[in-house]
């Protein structure tokens, strides 16, 4: 199937989350459908946009972390979203250009763009696979055919877990993963809380996105080692720029040992 015909069996009647968070960043990615859904979350929690942002900028240090100081060449980023700039491997292959990144959507115009947009340096490899985070076995099968899952891996899951409506089946989801890698692994998360009314109602109309409390998302670290400064707010991890930021998100960085 050509892009053309991927992009014609789109539902543009229905608003998709990457299409949403694209508009959100400044993106030019997204139908009429996204942006209303964007601006009716906006109109209840105005921080939205900033959240979004934050959660792009964590990404970047987080990456540029792993693959400078712990010497980790290889990414799945799950539930990427649509291509922006400074993209998983984008920031990985700029320290590290052999970099193999895998990034997984369920959205089919995450994958017309991942074709156009995601262009690997010479030496590294960047994969796409429509999946959904709920089937951990496909990713992990097709994963396994660009990356070397004997050799440590870095499970990027930035804005994602709330779509899993019920906890014990994101804690599933998660723990799948870490079980999946091997030692000296990473594992990468950020998401929203439910600190304010104003998250709370925007999560509701964004189409009943899932917020955990503090520490049902530091469940998601068990039995790892956390990366300093451990599991706090998404401005305030490893951010020289601008400590004085405090917002609704959560992120941390953790080591299987």
């Amino acid at each position: 199937m050509t892009d053309e015909e991927q992009v014609s069996t789109i539902d543009t009647s229905v608003p998709h989350s990457a299409r949403v968070w694209n508009y959100w960043l400044g993106g030019k990615d997204n139908f009429a459908v996204d942006r209303e859904a964007g601006d009716r979350v906006r109109a209840v929690f105005p921080a939205i946009v900033d959240n979004a942002r934050a959660q792009r900028a964590f990404l970047g240090r987080a990456v540029r972390h792993l693959t400078a100081e712990h010497g980790i060449r290889q990414f799945i980023d799950l539930g990427t979203g649509l291509p922006t700039a400074d993209n998983t491997h984008e920031i990985a292959q700029a320290v590290a250009p052999e970099s193999r990144v895998v990034y997984v959507d369920n959205d089919p115009l995450v994958l017309v763009h991942a074709r156009a947009l995601l262009t690997s340096s010479p030496e590294g490899v960047t994969d796409y696979i429509e999946a959904d985070v709920r089937d951990p076995e496909l990713i992990l099968r097709e994963a396994g055919q660009v990356l070397d899952l004997t050799q440590p891996v870095a499970v990027i899951m930035l804005g994602i877990l709330g779509n899993i409506p019920d906890y014990a089946d994101t804690l599933k989801v998660v723990a799948r993963f870490v079980e999946a890698v091997p030692s000296g692994s990473y594992i990468v998360i950020n998401d929203g809380t439910d600190a304010s009314d104003e998250i709370t109602e925007g999560a509701k109309v964004s189409h009943g996105y899932v917020l955990r409390k503090p520490e049902e998302i530091a469940r998601y670290f068990e039995g790892l080692e956390l990366e300093d400064p451990g599991l706090v707010a998404t401005t305030r991890w490893r951010n020289e720029a601008d400590e004085s930021a405090e917002l609704d998100g959560m992120g941390g960085v953790a080591r299987k040992p």
